[in-house]
């Protein structure tokens, strides 16, 4: 079986026999927040009992710490999962992503027969998503997804374009789906995050996650918070009778409480993503100059994800993202030691 994504551990220990240092996911190098934890631990406690289905407790949370109606929030199991219920719920006929970008939403889109229109993002330009890419999108298309910022570039798209995206939804009914599952990543979230705009959004749906921000990618954990409650109500009736685990949950709601734990995290990638760049570019590679927890970059060793596999490196070779292709890999921003080691065995290998 061929795997799409990164972090395939089990895999490399089968081949290498040993852990790797992991560069080819983009979670939180700080952890999981201790209080996330104990309440984590708690939960593990009372594994007997089945697990609230409507995650009440962390919807409630969720609304204080947005400031959204609780009523438009649904929670899943991880971000993907929330991906293909919506694409079940709204079954387009028609719909747009963005290339490069991240692979489930045309596989979701794809499970539904829905005709894809590829909007190519342009190399030429460091793939930015500008209004020219609002422009190209068919206005029969009834579904877009937008990742702000882009998976695999980490770039944030131009405001103008964002705001050009919302005008077209308004006009076409088009429902415009904001994955922001590493905005939080970024120095100004609140610039570039479009949940003050579901107020007045009714095609609008943002998609958040505690996967990558809060190191839950083991746990499994997303929500989107709608623009209208009948998309919530839709989404919700389209899950599965207990799609969040209770441990979930409990590690959910307690993360969102540790108010220190994201300006620290921002701290930290940004002094460590700019070291990156700098070391990266040293190394003679094309750096797209992301603004999220990883980067994208071009270099002509091709078999450059091979050779750091051998020295215990794993990172992800971003040869099957449309748009890109060989020579193309992405690496996670992670601790000062952490990329020194990265930058230090590049340099060995090359």
């Amino acid at each position: 079986m061929e795997l799409i994504h990164g972090g395939d551990r089990a895999g490399y220990r089968m081949t290498y026999g040993r852990e790797p240092l992991d560069f080819s996911v983009n979670v939180s190098p700080l952890g999981l927040p201790r209080g996330a934890l104990r309440a984590a631990e708690e939960a593990l406690k009372r594994t007997g009992q089945y697990p609230d289905p409507l995650c009440r407790e962390l919807r409630d949370a969720l609304a204080e710490y947005h400031g959204v109606s609780a009523e438009r929030i649904v929670c899943g199991n991880g971000a993907s999962e929330l991906i293909d219920r919506i694409c079940r719920t709204r079954r387009p006929k028609e719909a747009a992503v963005l290339t490069p970008g991240f692979a489930e939403y045309e596989r979701a889109l794809s499970a539904q027969n829905c005709r894809i229109a590829e909007i190519p993002l342009i190399n030429g330009e460091d793939f930015r998503v500008s209004e020219e890419t609002v422009r190209a999108i068919p206005e029969s298309c009834e579904l877009l997804f937008l990742c702000n910022p882009n998976n695999p570039t980490g770039l944030l798209a131009e405001e103008g374009a964002v705001r050009a995206l919302l005008e077209r939804c308004r006009e076409t009914g088009m429902l415009l789906v904001a994955d922001e599952c590493f905005l939080d990543f970024t120095e100004k979230p609140e610039r570039y995050s479009l949940i003050p705009a579901l107020e007045h959004g009714r095609n609008l749906a943002v998609l958040r996650a505690f996967t990558k921000t809060w190191a839950m990618a083991g746990l499994r954990l997303g929500y989107v918070l709608c623009g209208n409650q009948k998309l919530a109500e839709a989404l919700q009736d389209a899950g599965q009778p207990w799609p969040v685990s209770s441990v979930a949950q409990a590690a959910g709601a307690a993360a969102l409480g540790e108010r220190d734990y994201l300006p620290k995290l921002r701290n930290l990638i940004t002094a460590e993503r700019t070291r990156m760049i700098r070391g990266l570019e040293t190394l003679g590679f094309r750096v797209i100059h992301g603004e999220a927890n990883f980067l994208l970059f071009q270099t002509e060793h091709r078999d450059l994800f091979h050779r750091l596999a051998e020295k215990g490196i794993l990172i992800r070779d971003c040869g099957n993202f449309p748009g890109l292709g060989s020579g193309w890999f992405r690496v996670a921003v992670r601790t000062p030691e952490e990329n020194s080691r990265l930058l230090q065995t590049m340099g060995e290998v090359l």
